[in-house]
């Protein structure tokens, strides 16, 4: 916006605030406006606007609505940074591999039976490790086999109050998991 040049005795607004007056002195980019009320009031000129006479404010927006006058006056909202707040556990998943394979180093000489025992002492035990840690879930990994192992551990499960037991997110572990929420009770 180009500074407009004042002399003294012109009539002025104050571009961002409601009041105009006479010019009494300019010089090095100030202007001194007296206001009807008597006072005078030092501005830049680049923060005044020439008018011809006080009801003359309206020609000075020709061609604006005034929705697009006020949005050209409004500060530009900040952006806010704040986020929810959420607790570090809510997205901890803890994943439980129960394949024979990742248990131990060699399975050679091991009964169904004692595969088995393991593999269920094993749920149980990383169970009671989330319960107590209050991790909210787990995925057990049993694998697609004849359903023994599936049928356990829902045995298991179903000894436990605070839980709730369903199938796991199939994209990701197909039909061989079990997902378990563990309801939180709030500490005291």
């Amino acid at each position: 916006m180009t500074t407009q040049k004042f002399k003294i005795g012109d009539k002025a607004a104050v571009l961002d605030d409601s009041f105009s007056g006479v010019v009494k002195s300019c010089s090095n980019g100030k202007v001194t406006l007296e206001t009807s009320e008597g006072f005078l009031l030092q501005f830049d000129a680049s923060e005044l606007i020439k008018i011809n006479n006080d009801n003359d404010l309206g020609s000075l927006f020709k061609g604006k609505s005034l929705g697009a006058v006020l949005r050209e006056k409004e500060e530009p909202k900040k952006r806010s940074f704040t986020r929810e707040k959420k607790s570090r556990k809510d997205d901890i998943t803890l994943e439980i591999d129960l394949h024979i394979e990742k248990l131990v180093k060699k399975k050679g000489g091991m009964s169904n039976y004692e595969i088995l025992t393991l593999q269920s002492e094993t749920a149980r035990r990383q169970l009671d490790f989330a319960i107590a840690n209050r991790i909210p879930k787990v995925v057990f990994i049993h694998g697609v086999g004849e359903g023994v192992l599936k049928a356990e551990l829902e045995f298991l499960f179903g000894r436990y109050d605070n839980i709730i037991v369903s199938e796991a997110d199939y994209q990701k572990y197909g039909l061989g998991a079990l997902q378990v929420y563990i309801k939180q009770n709030p500490k005291r």
